[in-house]
């Protein structure tokens, strides 16, 4: 019965939007096509060795639409937690599953509540800007993408036709600031580049990992994806040098049932995590904003000015550099729907981000992106644009969140 009450709630604060969503016309290339674009594709190796504050390498890894007590209680999945620290707090953002990659990477999910072919302008920048700014490599590895930088709506398996790539699933190719950029696609590589760049030891210091739609759990089960997870990551945590000084976050991207809180089981492994800290729980409050957060503080990055700019540090990181996480109340959190907003409106402009803003670690907006948005923002905020049901603000108040110290 209280979980009804939250979807009604967040009904409630969400009223119905008589409008039009923005549309975007859908490249989705037959196999000759894929196959005459693979021959001209390139890729890169990127690597880099910046030290962190706290680690050295970032890593996510997806999975998919699954509740927080079916995930915690397999027992591939309490494998693994007895070798980290699993987050019994942390939430995904809303509904269904692309909003979540794509606000993952970029500070926001701009009211987008549908798994379409998308585009985010170009003048809207991702974790990328604020890692290039420091040499920072990075790249993201897809299970089963046709090849490097591949801008298709989805692959289907060849022979049986099943599911396998989708671009819903890909955090950054979805941004023009990312798509447009051809040194940029080809860091964004399949399974067999990661193989070929674990052996070289030649991997980023911060990627994505995304399963196909079996792996992951889609179009399958928590068995699956739970298999999946401990059969790929288990060689891996033996490995000197994937493990050293090394941060895993195993997510899911939202949770199965929608009337329900949006919360996801989400677990923390590598050679970053303490002895001490393993096979243990943490309550504090996340959520997939932390990712960005998180990388922000340990390299003392700037921010994009959106909602990596409040995020909670994930533990081991926050531990190093003194940054003290703050206590939210869920109580009547749901981040179940979207709020009022671009992708949901065609006649509702980009937001701009708070070019103002001051990040966990005391860093202002990169100011690359103050540069680009510093007009729109102070026109935007002349006409009050930013009100209780658009961006930043409505995170907090459709959820009824109370923070404190």
């Amino acid at each position: 019965m209280q979980c009804n009450v939250f979807a009604f709630v967040a009904l409630l604060l969400f009223p119905l939007c008589r409008c039009a969503s923005r549309s975007f016309s859908t490249y989705n290339p037959n196999p000759t096509e894929v196959a005459k674009n693979a021959a001209d594709a390139n890729t890169t190796q990127l690597t880099s060795a910046i030290q962190g504050r706290a680690i050295d390498r970032f890593i996510v890894i997806w999975l998919e639409n699954t509740d927080y007590d079916k995930a915690a209680g397999h027992p591939d999945m309490k494998w693994l937690a007895q070798r980290g620290i699993t987050l019994d707090n942390y939430w995904a953002l809303t509904h269904p599953s692309q909003p979540n990659y794509v606000a993952s990477v970029g500070g926001d999910y701009f009211a987008l509540d549908y798994d379409g072919y998308v585009v985010v302008p170009k003048n809207v920048s991702t974790v990328v800007e604020l890692l290039e700014s420091k040499g920072i490599s990075w790249g993201q590895y897809l299970e089963d993408m046709p090849y490097s930088g591949y801008q298709g709506f989805e692959y289907l398996n060849q022979k049986t036709h099943a599911n396998d790539y989708v671009r819903k699933h890909n955090p950054l190719i979805s941004y023009e600031s990312v798509s447009l950029n051809n040194t940029r696609l080809s860091l964004i590589k399949n399974f067999s580049q990661f193989e070929r760049d674990l052996k070289d030891h030649k991997l980023p210091q911060y990627f994505h990992i995304t399963p196909n739609m079996t792996n992951d759990g889609h179009d399958s089960s928590i068995k699956t994806a739970a298999h999946w997870a401990r059969s790929w990551l288990e060689p891996l945590l033996e490995n000197k040098y994937f493990m050293k000084n090394t941060l895993v976050v195993l997510t899911f991207d939202e949770n199965e049932i929608y009337s329900t809180q949006n919360r996801v089981f989400t677990l923390l492994l590598g050679g970053a995590v303490p002895e001490h800290l393993k096979d243990t729980k943490d309550h504090t409050f996340y959520d997939h904003y932390s990712l960005l957060s998180s990388v922000e503080a340990n390299w003392n990055l700037d921010s994009l000015g959106r909602n990596d700019v409040d995020a909670n540090i994930l533990l081991p990181i926050a531990n190093k550099t003194n940054i003290t996480n703050v206590i939210v109340d869920t109580t009547y959190k749901v981040n179940n729907h979207t709020y009022h907003g671009y992708f949901l409106d065609d006649s509702v402009a980009l937001p701009a981000p708070n070019i103002t803003a001051i990040n966990r670690n005391g860093k202002p907006v990169l100011a690359k992106i103050k540069d680009t948005w510093k007009s729109v923002y102070s026109s935007q905020l002349s006409q009050s644009y930013f009100t209780p049901t658009t961006t930043t603000v409505s995170a907090q108040l459709t959820n009824l969140v109370t923070v404190s110290s």
